[in-house]
């Protein structure tokens, strides 16, 4: 089997460390890892498959300098932007994990449940780009109701965890659940939210657009349709909750005929990647509690309308840190290094 040379910018943020996690779970065909940081964290060490690596500083030189087939990029998005094309010129595909390059027009924007063969149309630029994690794991549940029953309209509200907002979020909640017990939640200033996120919920992330939406609402409108080849109607309002990891999901999804919900529980059992969770009377359902650090995204809640019987509700749980980034990269990565044998 043929092995390949990894690179990871952003190799000590919360996306970065986990990608070596899935690599190395996937069994992924690595031969050589390169992490690569900012000035600031370079010398720190991450930890692949029982070694020790040391971070090197990412310049505009890395990539002539070292040989890389796979470079991951979770360092933000001007990180992305400067140095991708110079990775992608030397030879290397890149997988982008931020919003950088998602809706230009000659980057793929895959999903491997969803559009595996769009990750073939990298040669034109080198970059394949990585959905918002709200997106992918609404997506996985998408594709296999539009292919079975045809969609119409989906309704869309988020519950995401802080740890979408890096480690600066996660530590932030923590930060303030220990104020809090403290009895010193007062004075704690928001730094990484608009506003405080312990005993809280925020319907804001990303900025306002003048429609009204935020740029978070309006990337899994954008997205949904790039990623399914076709455009039907998507709205979502998404909420900052605090929970440290795992984004939840209700989605109302408008099908184009009627439908029992134990039609949908089959389809979407024999889905990939999803797991159907849906006992409620044994206190059964999706929660981040079971979809944290796991490589799947749990459905359940499924119920048809009371009052139009081609409407389905449902609610979903993933990792957005696996699923909704360091695992679809590597996924993406995997389908890449089929094509290239």
């Amino acid at each position: 089997m043929k092995k390949f040379k990894i690179a990871v910018a952003g190799a000590t943020g919360a996306v970065g460390e986990e990608i070596f996690r899935v690599l190395e779970e996937l069994n992924f065909p690595v031969e050589s890892v390169l992490p690569l940081t900012s000035a600031r964290s370079a010398g720190s060490l991450v930890e692949f498959a029982g070694n020790s690596y040391r971070c090197v500083e990412l310049t505009e030189q890395t990539f002539e300098e070292h040989e890389v087939d796979i470079a991951f990029f979770s360092a933000g998005g001007s990180v992305s932007a400067k140095f991708a094309p110079l990775a992608a010129a030397s030879g290397a595909v890149v997988i982008d994990n931020t919003s950088h390059f998602r809706m230009q027009e000659n980057v793929p924007l895959v999903v491997p449940e969803c559009n595996p063969d769009d990750v073939k149309l990298w040669r034109e630029t080198g970059i394949i780009a990585n959905p918002n994690c709200s997106t992918i794991q609404m997506v996985q549940l998408l594709k296999p109701l539009d292919d079975k029953f045809g969609i119409e309209r989906v309704d869309v509200s988020t519950y995401q965890a802080t740890s979408g907002a890096g480690k600066k979020g996660m530590e932030e909640l923590v930060e303030q659940l220990q104020a809090f017990f403290a009895f010193k939640l007062d004075e704690c200033e928001p730094k990484a939210f608009k506003h405080r996120i312990a005993l809280n919920v925020i319907p804001h992330i990303d900025v306002f657009s003048e429609n009204g939406y935020t740029k978070e609402e309006m990337k899994m409108v954008n997205e949904t349709a790039k990623i399914l080849h076709h455009r039907f109607p998507v709205s979502a309002t998404c909420v900052r909750v605090p929970v440290l990891r795992s984004h939840s999901e209700a989605i109302t999804i408008k099908l184009s005929r009627e439908v029992l919900a134990d039609d949908v529980r089959a389809v979407l059992a024999c889905a990939p990647s999803v797991v159907v969770v849906d006992e409620p009377s044994q206190n059964r359902y999706p929660m981040p509690l079971i979809s944290t650090d796991t490589n799947e995204t749990y459905v359940g809640r499924i119920r048809v309308d009371n009052f139009d019987k081609s409407i389905v509700h449902l609610w979903c749980c993933a990792d957005q840190v696996r699923v909704g980034a360091a695992t679809n990269a590597v996924r993406i990565a995997q389908i890449w290094s089929e094509l290239e044998e």
